[in-house]
């Protein structure tokens, strides 16, 4: 079995688990990868969410080799006979796990902040992770569990290794592996999406799922009041375009969402971007409604020339914006773009078309010498983000800018290059087109779109 990605890998796993939603389970994932896929068993079983931070130990010539496992509260596992036949010493060892035990006090604190961890003490616990390699974290994850006295364990993944559910259930009750291939090839070949999830993803997915009985009281002296209803969940949603053509997208609408960003992906790429998807998280973290969506359709997406056909896709930017202002849930929110590579000139163009109905426009790593006639026509606030080490894309965004006639800046990453996958800078990226829609989506909508020529 292949999946499309670690969400429909959630829901056919979820299908196999329902028999155990009468015993109120509580779902744990395995960050990252099998957050999402936790996600979507948690949502079909009305289960709670919740993480348990399990960290490998790599072997010290290869780090992605596994000897052992740790997990949050100190609950470690060696592989001797790996360890031994790598020749890993005792000393190596104990370096590793002292590096990996503060790789998984951040993970604590960045996924869970204040927020207590479930209780599962006498309660059914479903483990999920997105697949079983070695079994070795998902087994750290076991023991880790029975020590905070859980009743009963059930590991879960999608797919898995059979000597590796072998091994893991010989600790947990029960193993349930939607798919046990003959020869496993690692786990990633058995998605078609197979995309790092980042830590704000992550983040994303707990603080939709939280419960009540995670939210920490209030230390202000005053008498405990009642316990709130839970925080409304932002909903996901894969939704159908019609834009002359069927253009599939993702939705994300938090409650209370006080704008909406549309996103226009770059050439070769498209709405399963884990770069947008990792800024589009900031966002609903911060309120904002997200609309990813693929510019072109399956067929059309293997057609060189229509994956650089700027007006094209500022066309079909356009049409999606219309739809998006005559919704019934998304029209009363003002709109905002984000554009990446050739994406941002197809977005600077559409916001050249649709004049005011666009309040605000954030480029990353763009393109937009490529609408250069049409930049002096962009009157939405316009943030360009450009990598310090992409100097040819640098020099063409200062030209660019220099054609604008509206509010706008150009903001260099110091460190990044052009598709910042250095540490630290896609973070950055994120927190500016953040502040930059903060600052300009505070607007009641426009009126909506006339018919214009992009």
């Amino acid at each position: 079995m292949e999946y499309a990605d670690r969400h429909e890998a959630g829901r056919v796993l979820a299908a196999q688990l329902r028999s155990l939603a009468a015993q109120r389970p509580v779902v744990v994932a395995l960050p990252r990868g099998g957050v999402p896929v936790a996600c979507e068993v948690a949502r079909a079983l009305r289960a709670p969410l919740d993480v348990l931070a399990v960290r490998k130990l790599g072997a010290p010539s290869n780090p992605e080799l596994a000897i052992g496992a740790i997990a949050e509260g100190g609950h470690a596992l060696l592989d001797s006979d790996s360890a031994r036949r790598v020749g890993a010493t005792q000393a190596q060892i104990d370096q590793i796990a002292a590096r990996e035990v503060q790789e998984l006090r951040r993970r604590v604190a960045r996924y869970r902040g204040d927020r207590p961890p479930l209780e599962v003490r006498d309660r059914t616990v479903i483990v999920v992770d997105d697949g079983l390699a070695t079994g070795l974290t998902a087994l750290a994850a076991v023991r880790a569990l029975r020590a905070r006295g859980a009743r009963t364990i059930v590991v879960a993944a999608p797919v898995g290794a059979r000597e590796s559910v072998s091994l893991v259930a010989e600790e947990a009750n029960e193993v349930v592996c939607a798919s046990i291939p003959n020869q496993l090839y690692g786990v990633g070949r058995w998605y078609r999406d197979f995309s790092p999830v980042e830590d704000d993803e992550v983040i994303a997915l707990l603080d939709a799922a939280a419960t009540p009985e995670q939210v920490p009281p209030a230390d202000d002296g005053a008498a405990p009041a009642a316990t709130p209803a839970a925080t409304p969940a932002a909903t996901h949603e894969t939704v159908t375009l019609d834009a002359g053509v069927e253009l599939t997208g993702d939705l994300v609408l938090p409650p209370h969402a006080r704008g909406l960003v549309l996103f226009a992906h770059g050439s070769g790429s498209s709405r399963r971007s884990p770069r947008n998807r990792e800024v589009a998280a900031t966002l609903n973290a911060a309120g904002f409604a997200t609309l990813l969506f693929d510019l072109l359709t399956e067929p059309e997406s293997h057609d060189r020339r229509l994956v650089f056909d700027i007006p094209l896709l500022a066309r079909r930017l356009e049409l999606v914006t219309r739809i998006v202002q005559e919704d019934a849930v998304t029209r009363r929110l003002p709109i905002g773009y984000f554009g990446a590579s050739t994406g941002a000139a197809a977005a600077l163009r559409a916001a050249a078309a649709v004049g005011g109905a666009v309040r605000a426009v954030v480029s990353r790593g763009g393109r937009p010498d490529l609408a250069i006639d049409r930049l002096p026509q962009v009157v939405a606030p316009t943030l360009l983000i450009v990598g310090s080490e992409d100097p040819e894309v640098l020099e063409l965004n200062r030209h660019a800018a220099a054609q604008l006639r509206n509010e706008h800046q150009v903001v260099v990453v110091e460190g990044a290059s052009h598709l910042f996958e250095e540490p630290g800078t896609l973070e950055t990226v994120a927190e500016l087109a953040r502040d930059w829609f903060d600052d300009h989506l505070q607007v009641p909508a426009p009126a909506t779109l006339t018919a214009t020529e992009a």
